[in-house]
């Protein structure tokens, strides 16, 4: 499996990129960073024309290290692993337990870029990612850093698995709003790998994320309940929300353009077709059986 497991052994959905789409945005970045530093150091050579020799080499060094290695680092450090050639190829640098890079994590990746890919014209970083079987160049490996593509098919996507029937509907009253983006993840990649983890390692992974879930919402889950289970309902019922907000937008801009016709105007009624979003959950989980028992 190609994926990136974290710590946890939980199986990320984040492919590698290999060295044909890798050498592709490091080209643009090469070429946006090359010509700024043209122009910065033609119009350096320009202001520093009446210094003396020494000064002139000084401010060109100065001028090298500032545009070639320290604006890539500075850019990754801001984008945390998108610079200009990767967000063009659909890649992100990110941790090897996919978490986003910090400034350490650049400042290794651009001080061995300087040998890897400026010295060597980029011979030492090819060999090295063709020869790493996830294709790190140096800089990843010293950096503990990976490059992944961000731009998957989503046809690659695990759905996930719907909650036991007897929880539907326990967790409408639940308030969701300071549930952050990257916990909903990491509950949705367990979900949908829990089955290739190990059941210990999985049970103490779901009861986390379940602990963690709890200290956002502030609302214990039922007795009884088990931890991957809540989990499941839990997302499940915030599918439903998404989904039923998603059916009342399309009913308004309908109810709208009727209201519009009615006074004798062309009704302009945009065709939205929805995505498949995840039905509503507690209306189709009832006819499906799921392995779990309710608790006696």
């Amino acid at each position: 499996m190609s994926g990136v497991v974290t710590g946890d052994a939980v199986v990320l959905g984040l492919q590698p990129a290999r060295l044909p789409s890798r050498a592709l945005a490091v080209l643009i970045d090469l070429v946006v960073v090359w010509a700024v530093y043209l122009a910065i150091a033609l119009g350096l050579a320009v202001a520093t024309a009446s210094l003396d020799e020494a000064a002139a080499t000084a401010v060109s060094i100065a001028c090298f290290l500032l545009v070639l290695v320290g604006a890539p680092i500075a850019v990754e450090t801001l984008s945390h692993g998108r610079s200009l050639g990767k967000l063009a190829c659909g890649l992100r640098v990110v941790r090897d337990d996919g978490g986003p890079i910090r400034f350490r994590h650049a400042l290794v990746r651009g001080a061995m870029g300087v040998v890897e890919i400026l010295m060597t014209f980029g011979v030492i970083a090819c060999i090295a990612s063709l020869v790493s079987e996830r294709g790190r160049r140096l800089g990843d490996v010293f950096a503990g850093t990976l490059v992944v593509r961000e731009r998957v098919p989503a046809a690659r996507g695990l759905a996930v698995p719907p909650p036991p029937p007897w929880l539907v509907g326990r967790f409408a009253a639940l308030d969701l709003s300071a549930v952050p983006e990257r916990l909903w993840l990491e509950i949705r990649q367990y979900l949908t790998r829990a089955r290739e983890l190990d059941p210990f390692v999985g049970r103490r992974l779901a009861e986390r994320l379940a602990d963690e879930l709890v200290a956002r919402t502030g609302t214990p889950p039922p007795p009884g309940v088990p931890a991957d289970a809540y989990l499941a309902g839990v997302v499940a019922e915030r599918q439903a929300r998404d989904a039923r907000r998603a059916f009342s937008s399309v009913e308004s801009a309908a109810g709208a353009g009727a209201e519009v016709s009615a006074g004798g105007v062309a009704p302009v009624v945009p065709h939205v077709v929805p995505t498949v979003v995840p039905a509503v959950v507690a209306e189709e989980s009832r006819g499906r059986g799921t392995g779990f028992a309710p608790p006696g």
